[in-house]
């Protein structure tokens, strides 16, 4: 089930994201794991939690539901790769919350 989401999102976000190469190949360092891969069914989860035209209202679900969860983030909730602007899964969000919406919408009308 997560893979449609996960080729949603590689086409739709990966395209652009800024640690990938010229043929859309993820350049991130051996040793990190992207977090929208790491993360995704939660992610989904988070998304599909909240109908909403602001973003806000859907970062509110992200940071509940899989920053608490990522080792970049405090127990007081600071996280220095997101205030770095570093954090892929922060900077893609609403491309990411496009691409999971497109696929729940090709399945309610399949």
């Amino acid at each position: 089930m997560t893979d449609q989401y996960l080729q949603a999102i590689q086409k739709r976000v990966c395209s652009r994201c800024i640690d990938t190469d010229e043929k859309g190949n993820c350049m991130l360092h051996y040793d990190e794991i992207c977090a929208v891969e790491e993360f995704l069914p939660e992610i989904v989860q988070a998304i599909q939690r909240v109908q909403s035209d602001k973003v806000e209202d859907y970062v509110v679900e992200l940071r509940n539901l899989v920053c608490t969860q990522c080792k970049h983030q405090d127990e007081d909730g600071i996280c220095v790769v997101r205030n770095n602007l570093d954090c892929g899964l922060d900077r893609y969000f609403p491309l990411i919350i496009e691409a999971i919406e497109s696929v729940d919408a090709s399945r309610r009308s399949a």
